[in-house]
């Protein structure tokens, strides 16, 4: 087949309308994935200045105020830019509409965008005790700089807080935009819904999947290749309703060593267990619990 037979072929699929959602074209704006990058590094920036966007030169407090106040307004405009489109594509799409403006959509994103930029601080402090928890519970660190510098599971949960704290002020489609980003760079898979403590710390990460109903608590540690997952929903049976709690608990001081596994939305970890690498979990364990982890390897 030629390459204009290729084209119209294609043509053909787009406009015929049992496929609609596979395409959009020709109507409004959709949020742009360079743009939630962006914000990533523009809020990576005012979190950690000097280790992530721009140098920041020494210069007397005042003009550093007036730096870091430009930087917050420029993150307004391309968040509430990013916000706006996806809130405005999901109402298009609720309504069977592809309407170009919405001023509901845009006064909504206004909200979010202000009650966002209100948490940097906490979650500045937020992250502070994830870096801290990294340093602690890995001797070869040097560092903080390092950590920043090198550790995926520091990168990973950085974003991961960025969109959470967005997810929880009604953006939509963006956060886990972000997250699916961090994923592509770290290999770390933690969905935005997911609900994580103070002080958590993933080593190495790659492979480490957080589902979306997830609750973690304090000090919680976690290994490469880790699943914090949903059973499967049986074939021909509804989903399960928005919400509804698929994805396991760890309470506090939990330590999940590699590649083990935990399903299901009742199974609880309880405070200060450790599970061992390998292992399969569907049922809850007690607090203090050691569980065991598989391996073929036969040692003497």
């Amino acid at each position: 087949m030629s390459s204009e037979g290729v084209a119209d072929e294609l043509l053909d699929m787009y406009v015929d309308p049992a496929a609609k959602e596979m395409q959009h074209i020709g109507s409004y704006e959709l949020p742009s994935e360079a743009g939630v990058e962006n914000i990533i590094e523009m809020c990576r920036a005012l979190l950690f200045p000097g280790y992530a966007g721009p140098d920041v030169a020494g210069m007397a407090i005042e003009k550093l105020r007036e730096l870091v106040r430009q930087r917050v307004r420029e993150l307004r405009v391309e968040l509430h830019r990013q916000v706006y489109r996806a809130l405005h594509h999901k109402r298009q799409q609720q309504l069977g509409r592809a309407e170009l403006e919405c001023v509901d959509c845009s006064a909504k994103s206004d909200v979010i965008c202000d009650r966002f930029l209100e948490t940097l601080p906490a979650l500045r402090a937020k992250i502070r005790d994830d870096l801290r928890a990294a340093y602690e519970a890995d001797p070869a660190a040097t560092g903080i700089d390092e950590i920043l510098f090198c550790y995926p599971g520091t990168y990973a949960i950085t974003v991961y807080r960025i969109a959470h704290a967005l997810l929880s002020e009604g953006a939509v489609v963006v956060p886990r935009m972000m997250t699916e980003l961090a994923h592509r760079r770290t290999g770390i898979d933690i969905h935005p819904g997911a609900e994580i403590g103070a002080s958590f710390f993933i080593d190495h990460g790659t492979g480490v999947v957080i589902g979306e109903t997830t609750l973690i608590g304090e000090r919680v540690r976690i290994y490469q290749g880790v699943t914090l997952g949903a059973l499967t929903v049986p074939q021909g049976e509804a989903r399960p309703e928005a919400g509804k709690r698929r994805h396991p608990t760890l309470e506090d001081g939990v330590v999940i060593y590699a590649n083990a596994t935990i399903l299901g939305g009742e199974t609880v970890i309880g405070k200060g267990s450790v599970i061992g690498g390998n292992a399969f979990v569907t049922t809850s364990v007690p607090a203090g619990s050691k569980v065991p982890g598989s391996s073929r390897t036969q040692r003497p």
